[in-house]
């Protein structure tokens, strides 16, 4: 028989943001294959309860936490939530992203410039801070990962904040990496190219098929939590085919 105390040591937790579709299901769902128990985080309560369903966890395993990440107290009180029931944080995956159409920037909308930086880059720093603190104080640490966006990388026209506010989300985490690296707890980020999900809508020059999977970017995140030793800090995920139609 194992004792409740055991039990806790054995159990492990992941706050996934963003999960209820696309490359955050399908984290959620890649680190509920590897036995964690999920605290899930998004706006929309039927599709974090979809993915509870997918999980195949009991509820008491996949805490649904429904909030919107672009305001001020959403990390505290997400955080929270997930240490009031689980009582400890293993792994944090900063997924949810958010961003207008293509729009330039002479013409951006006060209040979508506020949301991106709040949703792509405010929410992230702020939960890492109150995880890293957490995961300090946990005999086995924890793993921050988080997931910016090519954007970051090669940017676009109509593009300039989004494009900023992932560029600071990697630079961010190397930070945390040189800050954290002699404690237990590690970060990384993830730079996935083009991804097949709803956040990217239809086009005709696109090529849907050959762009990543969001079981791409779960597999890359599942290779920093349970990398031994000497962990990737900065991983880049491109399409094997150009997603780019010519012509």
């Amino acid at each position: 028989m194992v004792s409740q105390e055991s039990a806790a040591v054995s159990r492990r937790v992941a706050l996934v943001t963003g999960a209820g579709r696309g490359i955050g299901r399908a984290i959620a769902l890649a680190l509920a294959g590897e036995a964690y128990d999920l605290c899930l985080a998004a706006r929309t309560f039927d599709e974090l309860a979809e993915t509870r369903q997918l999980s195949k966890l009991a509820p008491a395993r996949a805490l649904i936490v429904v909030i919107d990440l672009a305001d001020a107290d959403a990390p505290a009180n997400l955080f929270d939530a997930a240490i009031a029931h689980f009582g400890q944080l293993d792994v944090l995956v900063n997924n949810a992203g958010w961003a207008p159409a293509r729009t330039a920037l002479v013409k951006q909308r006060g209040a979508d410039l506020d949301r991106m930086i709040a949703v792509n880059l405010r929410t992230p720093i702020a939960l890492a801070r109150l995880a890293a603190a957490r995961m300090m104080e946990q005999e086995r640490g924890g793993v921050i990962v988080n997931i910016a966006s090519v954007a970051g990388r090669t940017p676009a026209a109509g593009e300039t904040v989004y494009a900023a506010v992932k560029a600071g989300l990697v630079a961010f985490t190397r930070s945390c990496f040189a800050e954290f690296r002699a404690s237990r707890v590690r970060t990384a980020v993830i730079i996935p190219g083009l991804t097949d999900t709803a956040f990217i809508p239809p086009n005709k020059r696109l090529d849907r098929g050959a762009m990543l999977r969001p079981d791409d970017v779960a597999h890359a995140v599942l290779g920093v939590v349970t990398a031994p030793g000497a962990a990737p800090v900065e991983i880049v995920l491109e399409p094997a085919r150009d997603p780019m139609r010519s012509g």
